[in-house]
């Protein structure tokens, strides 16, 4: 794709760079994904800029304190090391995309195409379809398809991540416009273990 792709939103366009082109130098192609990572520490995650929420986190921000969370769960039945691995990888489309944000009108299926057309163009214009690009293409797919017992898991530690960051933000900013993202994670949380977490931090918000 040689042009800036633009999509129709329920406010503002949302614009998404140009896809990556293989320059056929696997060295110079490698060193492209690693930079295009940089985009995911600099965009800022879509809820809490919308929110107002000031200084607000970046998607590799969140993406890390998962992979954290993922190494202290005490479930013996997880591959804790897949875990960590998929944590890291999940939103990783949206160095990108960006964060889309159900507000913006982009239908699911539509935002479902460009995150797997995305990573298409990381793991075969910039990975040249390597062992990692395939570890790193799996791992993402197993989460979207969220069938295994590591992509529950992970996803309700997105649910609960979530939940944690709104929590301190409250606290942080004395802010009072987050329930929404509450009200869209904590009910949801499946995993015993991260459900006991989120009862934890329901009752610690409570307090304050």
């Amino acid at each position: 794709m040689s042009e800036t792709t633009t999509l129709s939103s329920a406010s503002s366009p949302r614009t998404f760079p140009p896809l990556y082109v293989s320059s056929g130098d696997v060295s110079a192609d490698r060193l492209a994904f690693f930079h295009i990572l940089e985009r995911l520490k600099t965009q800022k995650r879509t809820g809490w800029v919308d929110h107002n929420v000031p200084g607000p986190e970046s998607i590799s921000d969140h993406m890390y304190r998962m992979a954290i969370l993922s190494m202290c769960t005490t479930d013996p039945d997880l591959d804790v090391s897949k875990c960590v691995m998929m944590a890291l990888v999940h939103d990783l489309a949206e160095a990108q995309v960006g964060d889309i944000a159900p507000r913006e009108g982009i239908p699911k299926a539509e935002k479902r195409r460009l995150e797997a057309e995305a990573m298409h163009n990381f793991v075969h214009e910039m990975l040249h379809n390597s062992p990692a690009a395939q570890r790193i293409e799996a791992l993402w797919k197993e989460y979207e398809e969220g069938a295994s017992k590591e992509a529950k898991f992970v996803k309700d530690l997105d649910r609960f991540e979530m939940a944690c960051q709104a929590s301190e933000y409250e606290r942080n900013h004395s802010m009072r416009t987050l329930q929404p993202f509450f009200d869209s994670s904590l009910p949801f949380i499946r995993h015993p273990e991260v459900k006991e977490w989120g009862r934890a931090l329901a009752e610690e918000r409570g307090k304050s």
